[in-house]
């Protein structure tokens, strides 16, 4: 019965982990990020950088798309000090073509929560960052993945409503159809090991 119960894991365990390691980033430049309690808002951010899209490696140049958000209201917190953001809004990454990338939708989801943080620097100037896990689809696929959105520098005042994005990162997981093959292989050869156990029994 041990056995039985370590091929499990096993057979469980195996594409978690093929999951956990399979990301695509994203990386993107400027835009205007704005807002009131109702939700921040990003337009006019450029794509500059893809890694491991569809499997593939390293795509970047000045203009590979956009990628633009709102977000949920404000729960905590405020706007100048920091605060947090309900679930929902949107949260869309758009290629132009470039280099194979998809000439349309690559990601499409919502935000699950959001933190905006102020950050003080030692000479008194601020900036922001916005934090926020993202759940939706990409490549057809149900994925989660965390956004990073770093401002430019808004001197000593603090946001009044509207200020630039620096750059941003975002991480996205990606179940490929490889992860849900080797789930269902594990799981076929676990019924046949139980099978052959029940008859033995």
């Amino acid at each position: 019965m041990k056995k039985v119960l370590l091929l499990l894991a096993l057979a469980l365990a195996l594409p978690f982990m093929a999951f956990a390691s399979n990301s695509v980033d994203f990386t993107n430049s400027g835009g205007t990020l704005s807002g009131t309690s109702s939700g921040l808002s990003l337009t006019g951010s450029t794509l500059v950088l893809v890694n491991g899209l569809g499997g593939g490696g390293l795509i970047t140049g000045s203009n590979l798309g956009s990628l633009s958000f709102t977000t949920g209201a404000l729960t905590g917190g405020s706007l100048q000090t920091g605060g947090t953001f309900g679930s929902g809004g949107t949260f869309t990454i758009t290629g132009n073509g470039t280099d194979g990338l998809p000439n349309g939708t690559i990601f499409s989801g919502s935000f699950t929560n959001v933190t905006w943080t102020l950050v003080t620097l030692a000479n008194g100037t601020h900036n922001y960052t916005l934090t926020g896990v993202v759940t939706g689809l990409l490549g057809g696929y149900s994925t989660n993945g965390v956004t990073v959105q770093l401002t430019i520098n808004t001197g000593k005042g603090f946001f009044n409503g509207s200020t630039s994005i620096s750059s941003g990162d975002t991480s996205v997981l990606v179940p490929e159809p490889g992860t849900l093959s080797l789930l269902g292989t594990g799981l076929i050869g676990l019924a046949g090991v139980i099978r052959r156990k029940i008859k033995l029994g």
